[in-house]
C-alpha cells in the first residue's frame, strides 16, 4: 500500500520530463510522448500544459483526464514485473498503461502499433 500512496502523491510534472528523456535517449521525440499522452487521456496541448503547470498528482491527472481511450484494454504485457492488465488498482493501472506505452516508444515500436491502430 505504501507504494500506491507514493505513486498517488507523485506529481505528473515530475515524471513527464523523465518520459521525454527516456524517449529522446532512444531517438524518439517529445512530440511522440505527447501524442501517446493525448491518445491515452484525451488531453490536448493546452490542457496537458495546464496539468503540468498545476503540478497535479497522478491520481488527479487521471481523474481529470477528459476521456481515457476506449482501446486501453488492448494495452497488455509486462511492466515493472506486473501484467498491466491484471493490476487491480485503477489509478496504478492507468499509470502503468502510460509507462508501458512509453516503454514501447523507447523500444522502437511504430506509433501505429503503440496507439493500437
Amino acid at each position: 500500500m505504501h507504494n500506491l500512496e507514493r505513486v498517488y502523491r507523485m506529481t505528473f510534472a515530475s515524471v513527464y520530463p523523465l518520459y521525454i528523456k527516456k524517449a529522446e535517449r532512444k531517438g524518439r521525440t517529445k512530440e511522440e510522448v505527447d501524442t501517446i499522452i493525448y491518445w491515452l487521456t484525451g488531453y490536448n496541448e493546452k490542457t496537458l500544459r495546464r496539468q503540468i503547470d498545476s503540478k497535479v498528482d497522478f491520481e488527479s491527472f487521471f481523474a481529470e483526464a477528459p476521456q481515457m481511450n476506449e482501446h486501453v484494454d488492448k494495452i497488455t504485457g509486462m511492466i515493472c514485473g506486473y501484467r498491466v492488465e491484471e493490476i487491480e488498482d485503477p489509478v496504478m493501472r492507468k499509470v502503468r498503461y502510460l509507462d508501458k506505452l512509453i516503454d514501447e516508444l523507447a523500444k522502437g515500436k511504430k506509433m501505429e502499433k503503440i496507439l493500437r491502430a
